[in-house]
């Protein structure tokens, strides 16, 4: 963990006397309020669920309506060598339609007696300051990094207690280190001291999570990444990729993805004996308003590719793969799965603003009987578990006027497993169908 640690400082202090490949962030300042920045997202958030043919003694059925205001400040920096700003975020949940039967979204908070509340709120913020174009930022903040990112699945981001450095030193380079020691998960959750959890191996007694890493740009078609982050005393993740975009003409590209993670548990092994590589590729072909794209993922190791949650939900967050989408992400131990998508974009056809997309995910090969006895995985899996989803969606951007950026989105999901892969995701259901009806306006205020 200390090695983490160092490697945080010795990357920001080479990032800060690195040669300048272009213009100076700092020098180019106007001042803490001349480059202030306050925006207003007013999201409303309707969520369906059904669990179809649930065998355990939980809902059958989740349904919940609720409105989420999110108001964010960014300040500018400081005139000088070294800027000082500030960042704040404040929220608010409102309950539009919930039951005691019908909670459980993650869209409001539940209590004890499987009430949601009918409002929650919460404020945070950071400190900020900083030289040439590197930011060292402390206190609550939303990292985006594929070992350590945010969840937006649900009315609000989650967000992470600790320091961050971002720094654009050498054109084309984009440094992000953080050490984090405490998460507020995005799932109707105020409490911003709450434990580092996992998405499948539940909560963990993990004192903090550290990474570093990067992506430099080639040029416009090329570009790579490199991450490596250690959860102290429950493992060491690695994380890789490459993306190549290939013009054929004006309207006519190739689009190749790759992404690799590796995961070898550290220390007191929280969650278990873990030995796990795990990748996606996908390739896409656009032409004009249409993309069509296929992916395959492969899970290597004995148990489910696993990674930090922070929206309570198992679905975003520190996952940068091509088969994670809208329920599964497709991560059990030994899972083989394959995609097909499809994007029409309905500019070409005189709609601007207007999109669809309709993808089908099949997964099979899910082996967990080898899982470590110990730990949080074990029993979660028989041992030839199979899955399938699909997905549609449909959205609207306001392009002009008042309601500019307003967009209207609906997405629906149906998913289907055997036996072997129903309790790991679902608790006992094998065949769930949602319906998520979301509706975003944001506002520039500043």
């Amino acid at each position: 963990m200390q090695v983490m640690k160092w490697s945080v400082i010795a990357l920001a202090v080479a990032a800060g006397t690195s040669q300048l490949a272009f213009a100076s962030a700092q020098s180019e300042s106007n001042g803490f309020v001349e480059d202030s920045k306050l925006s207003l997202l007013n999201k409303n958030y309707a969520f369906y669920r059904d669990f179809r043919n649930n065998t355990s003694d939980r809902q059958n059925y989740r349904k919940e309506w609720a409105h989420g205001i999110s108001t964010m400040y960014e300040s500018g920096f400081t005139q000088g060598t070294v800027g000082f700003g500030v960042d704040a975020h404040g929220m608010l949940g409102l309950k539009l339609d919930s039951g005691k039967g019908t909670s459980g979204t993650g869209l409001l908070p539940t209590g004890s007696d499987g009430r949601s509340q009918d409002d929650y709120s919460y404020a945070g913020g950071a400190v900020k300051l900083r030289v040439s174009n590197t930011v060292l930022k402390y206190g609550n903040l939303m990292p985006t990094a594929p070992v350590f990112a945010t969840g937006t699945a649900r009315l609000f981001p989650g967000s992470a207690e600790g320091f961050q450095v971002l720094s654009n030193e050498i054109e084309g380079l984009s440094v992000d280190a953080g050490h984090f020691t405490s998460i507020r998960d995005g799932s109707a959750s105020t409490n911003r001291d709450g434990d580092i959890t996992l998405s499948y191996g539940g909560a963990i007694d993990a004192q903090s999570v550290d990474y570093v890493g990067g992506t430099y740009s080639f040029n416009d078609q090329l570009s790579a990444s490199l991450y490596g982050s250690e959860l102290e005393d429950v493992w060491r993740q690695y994380y890789g990729n490459v993306n190549y975009t290939i013009p054929l003409a004006d309207d006519q590209s190739l689009g190749f993805d790759f992404n690799i993670y590796r995961t070898t548990d550290k220390g007191d092994s929280k969650a278990g004996d873990i030995s796990n590589t795990t990748f996606s590729l996908s390739a896409s072909y656009a032409i004009g308003a249409h993309k069509f794209t296929v992916a395959h993922q492969r899970v290597n190791g004995d148990e489910p590719f696993d990674y930090i949650s922070m929206d309570g939900n198992n679905s975003g967050d520190s996952i940068f793969l091509a088969n994670s989408v809208q329920y599964s992400d497709f991560n059990a131990p030994g899972e083989r799965s394959w995609q097909a998508r499809y994007d029409l974009n309905m500019a070409s056809f005189g709609i601007p603003g207007l999109s669809f997309m309709a993808r089908y995910i099949t997964g099979d090969n899910a082996d967990g009987t080898h899982a470590d006895a110990t730990g949080p995985y074990a029993g979660s899996f028989g041992k030839n578990g199979k899955e399938w989803e699909r997905d549609l969606e449909v959205k609207y951007v306001v392009q002009e006027g008042a309601a500019k950026d307003l967009s209207f989105r609906v997405r629906h999901a149906s998913w289907r497993s055997n036996n072997d892969m129903s309790g790991f995701y679902s608790a006992g259901s094998s065949a769930i169908d949602e319906v998520r009806v979301i509706t975003e306006y944001p506002l520039d205020i500043l």
